[in-house]
């Protein structure tokens, strides 16, 4: 068994069956995310469109494939070719684009509102108080999807420290699905990485995003 089975069993074990390990692949090799797939991964992440594509292009196995990184505009053209999710849709201006270019290819485009719950400066998202209008907007684009929320959390540090910023999103993605806005399917919250996705999904995490602890430590 190699390493890298030998994680992805002791994380699935340890984790609810409904919820969805994502391998968050940024920095890790086709070989490795090979292996991941292999050992039953089915959805891979990755932060940047052209590094995905590379890896795809490589891979003999397949996968449903995320977007986990900030989404640039000049990058969208190639995104809706390669992704089948994009997890950090955090504008309309985004979204209007993201759904011209799907259109333009005949597909719809499978999306996650990203959240900034700890409202900081340096993260991308929208605001918990602006997500509801957000969303709503979203639901007039013919080839995009809301399937559900997305947040990051602090990153490193104490996992407890992050619990509020997922109370914060769980609280919006209930009363988005509760408002049953036509065209909204509020299906995923996606929440919680290597250091915090225990305490993500004590919180109503069914989507977690996982690279070190599947892959081990990166190569820096």
């Amino acid at each position: 068994m190699t390493d890298i089975e030998g994680n992805y069993r002791k994380i699935r074990q340890s984790i609810p069956d409904h919820v969805i390990l994502v391998a968050a692949a940024k920095t890790r090799t086709a070989e490795e995310v090979a292996a991941a797939i292999r050992a039953g991964i089915t959805v891979v992440g990755h932060n940047y469109v052209q590094e995905a594509e590379k890896m795809i292009n490589a891979l003999e196995i397949r996968a449903e494939w995320h977007m986990l990184g900030h989404l640039q505009r000049n990058k969208v053209q190639k995104a809706v070719r390669v992704f089948d999710m994009v997890e950090t849709l955090d504008s309309w201006r985004l979204a209007e684009l993201l759904d011209r270019r799907c259109a333009a290819i005949g597909r719809t485009m499978s999306v996650l509102v990203e959240i900034n719950s700890g409202r900081e400066a340096s993260k991308t998202g929208v605001l918990s108080e602006e997500v509801d209008g957000l969303v709503r907007r979203l639901a007039a684009l013919d080839h995009i999807r809301v399937r559900g929320l997305m947040t990051m959390g602090p990153r490193f540090g104490d996992p407890e420290k992050s619990r509020p910023y997922f109370r914060e999103a769980k609280a919006a993605f209930d009363r988005i699905a509760a408002a049953r806005i036509p065209n909204v399917e509020m299906r995923y919250l996606s929440m919680g990485m290597s250091n915090s996705y225990e305490v993500a999904i004590e919180e109503g995490s069914n989507m977690v995003r996982i690279g070190t602890k599947l892959f081990g430590e990166r190569d820096h």
